[in-house]
């Protein structure tokens, strides 16, 4: 009677082993909620050996896409459609966690599907843990800086429209708000000593840019470039091309005095070079005329001399045509090299489509 019972025992054991094995498979979290169905299955598990093991599809979860393994014979579409469609219909469920489980009719039609007479045999058998199939990786979760690069991309466009705008008010009014950025400015030692900071004058819409080298005495208490007997004489020499002197735009590539107007130094240009960048960016000027060696070197970062590079055509940031010529404070010292200044002055114009006469 005792081993009755126990073989009774652990016969239940079995079934009950082999049907939570089965519902895990198919999909479905926790019992049914009708308890005849548990009932049922319960009873044709112990009678039978447990749930069917020929209909568990023999797929790996990476082989989704591997066609479906035919019906078994005998036991019709219906035997196990409902358990395939159980096991693979809501892959994405049983691979995600937290996913909702396998609809009631699927898990009804699981286990109220008779298994085919061949396959008790094999059932009859001592329930055995059935092989698991090996786990695909899961996917490992995308970083979650990738999810907030796509709004920062916004304010970034929005960065570059306002330092690139289109309208001519837009472009004054950024040239205005680097100008008093200018002027609060400490990046370089050459602030400790100025009066005034010396940004700019002229037309900040103009087609033609002179650039020159730095403020010198009377610049840095004007607070303005070129006014000076040098500007006089660079006054003298744009009214010859047939501008107006206020007519074109003009600036230096640092803008403050050096002391006792020495040439800057590489760290104090380089400290000045965002702001000249920026002028640059906002004007747009068809040509730039670059007065002296310094406003060579601080535009395109060559170390040749004035002498060889003046005359000959070079390129500021591959686009805006640049002609090197000699500054105006060298022709007050050297007047003899007026005419190779002029030289270089008219074919700036030729390149705009102007004309000029031919004068020393």
């Amino acid at each position: 009677m005792v081993d009755a019972l126990r073989e009774e025992l652990a016969d239940l054991t079995a079934s009950v082993r082999a049907f939570l094995e089965w519902h895990a498979m198919t999909g479905a979290d926790g019992l049914p909620g009708d308890p005849s169905a548990l009932h049922e299955a319960l009873g044709a598990s112990s009678s039978e050996g447990g749930p069917p093991a020929a209909r568990r599809p023999d797929r790996g979860f990476a082989g989704l896409d591997a066609p479906a393994p035919a019906a078994p014979r005998g036991g019709g579409a219906a035997a196990f459609a409902p358990a395939a469609g159980a096991a693979f219909a809501p892959a994405a469920q049983r691979s995600a966690p937290g996913a909702a489980p396998a609809h009631p009719e699927q898990r009804a039609a699981a286990f109220a599907s008779p298994p085919h007479p061949e396959q008790r045999a094999a059932e009859a058998q001592p329930a055995r843990a059935p092989v698991q199939p090996p786990r695909a990786p899961e996917p490992s979760p995308r970083p979650a800086a990738s999810a907030a690069a796509a709004p920062r991309a916004e304010p970034a466009a929005r960065a570059i429209a306002a330092a690139q705008p289109d309208t001519p008010e837009e472009r004054l009014a950024r040239l205005s708000l680097i100008a008093e950025e200018v002027r609060t400015c400490q990046k370089c030692p050459l602030h400790e000593g100025r009066t005034h900071t010396v940004f700019s004058r002229g037309d900040p819409l103009s087609e033609i840019v002179f650039v020159g080298e730095g403020p010198g005495a009377e610049e840095d208490q004007q607070g303005e470039p070129f006014v000076g007997p040098a500007g006089q004489l660079l006054d003298k020499m744009i009214a010859a091309m047939g501008y107006h002197r206020d007519g074109v735009y003009i600036c230096n590539i640092v803008k403050c005095r050096p002391p006792k107007n020495r040439k800057p130094e590489p760290a104090e240009m380089a400290a000045c070079s965002p702001y000249l960048a920026s002028q640059l960016a906002l004007i747009k000027p068809k040509v730039i005329v670059a007065l002296g060696a310094t406003a060579v070197q601080g535009l395109i970062g060559t170390t040749e001399g004035i002498t060889k590079l003046r005359g000959t055509w070079k390129l500021y940031k591959g686009s805006i045509p640049i002609m090197p010529t000699f500054h105006p404070a060298y022709l007050l010292r050297q007047p003899g090299a007026k005419r190779e200044v002029w030289s270089d002055l008219k074919e700036v114009m030729r390149h705009l489509g102007k004309s000029a006469p031919d004068r020393g």
